[in-house]
């Protein structure tokens, strides 16, 4: 049997964790006698140690925002028509685009051109903002894979074709994430005592949040730290960062902090409340149960443009998919330091009301689809969706 060809666009954190599950399970698959396939295109390093060939690299294609992207353009442009060569010379079996929807759709029309089959997983939210994206979709993808149980209406309404697969963080919820005496054994590790509480900083996964983000919640953190003594500072790396990225920021910090880069959700269940960037992080602490404050701030003309476009009753992914302010959300100018402290002080000193918004959490799994019933995972879905265009 020849060698197939699949290139994956995951220039995100979170759509590369994704990606690498699809690689995973497609080679495991191999090693059972099915297709060979090479992988390349856009990843990270978890995804190149896994055997992807990589063309562009997802830390330096991370950058959110209008003013951002125009700071990159010359880069972004020219992997983008590396990306556009290098499909033109291997014609691969077929494209997995995965978020970074303004980059992705334009690649998708060049890939149509080409007569490359064209398939989205993690789709952009056109259902929130600049909904017009929906015919580009149609246009140019074969076929729409979806993580959210309200997408499909959307997606239906417009007749673009599309599977309901679910969200792939359920694939790493395990009962051990909610176990109190392991939870308990891993913060010892750290040095935690039984009678402190930890405060996690989820700054976020691209530099360019990390800078707007992370001087913020330090200044946060600070507020708290210096009013409540038996409270420890947990600071999450994400998988697409080094610990490196952040310690400028903490040269002037005076305070103890851990500063720790393990597995996401690790980090998370050690946590008693969480300063959270806006992002698939707030459903991964939602999973998780724990109370957090949703923060985020872009650069002023993004969020001028950015409030202008978006109409949607939250911006927290979490509050969303429960149809609630289930926990608080604040972005912009209203990421005042001394406002976000108050908002995390009342889960240190309201257990009533700590406790109530770890009810609204616990309906998380639910609120993404999550049928005890049904076996299959997302990443399973999506591999046996495409299979058939491997042969």
């Amino acid at each position: 049997m020849s060698t197939r060809k699949v290139m994956i666009i995951a220039a995100e954190a979170s759509s590369a964790h994704y990606a690498l599950k699809l690689i995973k399970l497609w080679k495991k698959q191999e090693r059972d006698g099915g297709p060979q396939i090479e992988f390349f295109g856009v990843g990270t390093n978890e995804m190149e140690a896994a055997g992807f060939k990589r063309i562009g690299h997802a830390e330096e294609m991370a950058v959110v925002g209008l003013v951002e992207v125009i700071k990159h353009f010359s880069q972004l442009k020219s992997i983008f028509n590396n990306l556009v060569e290098a499909a033109n010379t291997q014609k691969p079996d077929f494209v997995i685009l995965m978020d970074y929807p303004d980059f992705n759709l334009r690649l998708a029309k060049k890939l149509k051109a080409l007569n490359i089959k064209v398939f989205y997983y993690i789709s952009p939210q056109v259902w929130a903002w600049r909904k017009s994206r929906i015919h580009d979709i149609k246009a140019y993808c074969e076929r729409v894979f979806l993580l959210f149980p309200f997408e499909k209406n959307f997606y239906d309404q417009f007749q673009v074709p599309n599977l309901f697969v679910g969200h792939p963080l359920l694939e790493d919820i395990d009962e051990s994430l909610y176990n109190k005496s392991l939870i308990q054994g891993h913060r010892q590790k750290y040095g935690i005592k039984n009678d402190e509480l930890v405060l996690a900083l989820m700054p976020g996964s691209r530099h360019g949040e990390i800078d707007r983000n992370f001087p913020i919640q330090l200044k946060t953190a600070q507020i708290v730290l210096r009013k409540h003594k038996h409270i420890r500072l947990s600071i999450c790396v994400a998988p697409t960062l080094e610990r490196e990225h952040l310690l400028p920021y903490l040269q002037n910090f005076n305070f103890p902090y851990l500063l720790i880069k393990d597995d996401p959700n690790r980090m998370i269940c050690m946590a008693d409340l969480i300063l959270v960037a806006s992002g698939t992080a707030t459903l991964m602490v939602g999973l998780l149960e724990k109370p957090m404050v949703i923060m985020y701030k872009v650069n002023w003309l993004t969020g001028v443009i950015g409030n202008w476009l978006v109409n949607i009753k939250f911006f927290g992914l979490i509050n969303l998919v429960l149809d609630k302010e289930a926990v608080p959300e604040r972005k912009q100018e209203h990421t005042n330091p001394k406002y976000l402290a108050a908002l995390l002080e009342k889960y240190i000193t309201d257990p009533i009301y700590t406790k109530s918004v770890s009810s609204d959490l616990k309906q998380t799994k639910k609120a993404l689809g999550y049928n005890e019933a049904d076996k299959k995972t997302a990443t399973e879905k999506v591999v046996e969706a495409l299979s058939k265009y491997l042969k």
